[in-house]
């Protein structure tokens, strides 16, 4: 949903040539499948507690893996951009290039809206791709104009920035500042702005995609922004520089802890805390796949995620689109008219696992069917782009 944003072409292109970094269209695809799994359990009251996100403070491994995604459009945007800004007389090219994408990503994360609910009067505005659109456009304006010591500085005020509004700013209507869900700074300004009508639904009162939290989201890929400046230096070659960025990782994940006293680690605020835990997380497991992978040369069992990572936004709209169409296709269950995926769920899967498991069962089968289209176009070399 990101990092290929800036390497994807609605027009259907084929892949560019030359080098790519095989470790981040894996670590992209991981995450991606990742993403599709946990969205789509058979049932949503049979799921195994790593695959359901927090309650609210708190994280699961289901809580990495959107943080995760926007790291990496961080990373593909230098990967994508580095070159052409060293010219500042591309630089209007390349800012209008990625506010196009930008306006794009946010128009298919509506349509994706509306094929699942046909409602304009309660079309949900805040979401997984209206974020990732805006957070890419910021990011890469910021990229292009700015430079590596500019983003640091950035990184900070927008963590620091966002701690100080969220405690100590007073919400207007409720009083003293807090961070229950309802009664939040960030639940208020949404309420305000998109009114209770475009919220997410399950609330209806706040989105754990809201407008608030987009500050703290755009510092998490400003902080894959300096990940892949520093792994297209080429300064990740020796043991001594790996063990420096893995190190750097540990370090992000200690300053989240304490920083979690003061600031709870919750996905839903997209709390500062969050942030650094999210971002050392993903600097170790990409750090450690760039070696193994790119300078190591291992990519024996990598190609099924590389498909996904080279295609993640197709990836995402079909498994957005999937369901919706299997529900269209009329199947028998248990003597009543239903749909082929009910038909697969209660008469195929329920009757011969224990619910949890069919409800994984059901989540691993919609990222099979997902993968027959994508490892075709993996085998084509098509990587569509936006």
């Amino acid at each position: 949903m990101e990092a290929t944003l800036t390497q994807e072409s609605v027009k259907g292109a084929k892949a560019a040539k030359g080098p790519r970094l095989l470790s981040l269209d894996f670590f992209r695809g991981f995450t991606v499948a990742a993403m599709i799994l946990v969205n789509n359990p058979g049932s949503w009251s049979h799921i195994y507690a790593p695959l359901e996100h927090s309650v609210w403070n708190g994280c699961t491994p289901t809580d990495l893996v959107f943080p995760f995604f926007l790291f990496m459009v961080g990373v593909s945007i230098v990967y994508a951009m580095e070159n052409k800004k060293s010219d500042p007389a591309l630089h209007g090219t390349l800012i209008l290039s990625a506010l196009r994408r930008m306006v794009l990503i946010f128009l298919v994360g509506m349509c994706l809206s509306l094929i699942s609910h046909f409602d304009f009067v309660h079309l949900r505005i805040p979401g997984v791709l209206s974020r990732i659109a805006i957070v890419f456009g910021i990011s890469a304006i910021i990229y292009i104009k700015t430079t590596t010591r500019t983003q640091v500085y950035l990184i900070l005020i927008l963590l620091i920035g966002y701690y100080i509004l969220m405690n100590f700013v007073p919400v207007p209507g409720f009083g003293r500042p807090n961070l229950d869900p309802e009664t939040n700074l960030g639940a208020w300004l949404d309420r305000l702005v998109f009114t209770e009508n475009h919220l997410w639904r399950s609330s209806k009162t706040w989105d754990p995609e809201g407008l608030l939290g987009t500050l703290p989201a755009v510092g998490t890929c400003l902080l894959g922004i300096l990940t892949g400046t520093w792994l297209k230096m080429g300064k990740l070659k020796t043991r001594k520089d790996l063990t420096m960025l893995l190190s750097t990782g540990v370090v992000l994940i200690i300053l989240a802890q304490i920083w979690n006293i003061f600031f709870p680690i919750n996905k839903a605020l997209w709390s500062s805390s969050f942030v650094l835990l999210t971002a050392g997380l993903a600097i170790i497991i990409l750090s450690l796949s760039y070696w193994i992978i790119d300078i190591k040369g291992y990519h024996r069992l990598i190609p099924p995620f590389i498909a996904f990572g080279r295609n993640a936004i197709t990836a995402y709209v079909i498994a957005g689109v999937l369901p919706t169409v299997l529900s269209l296709i009329p199947a028998t269950v248990n003597g009543q008219r239903s749909n082929i995926w009910a038909y697969v769920n209660e008469a195929l899967l329920v009757p011969h696992l224990s619910p949890n498991n069919a409800s994984l069962a059901s989540a691993i089968l919609i990222v099979l069917l997902i993968f027959i289209p994508i490892w075709w176009m993996y085998k084509k070399k098509i990587i569509v782009k936006i």
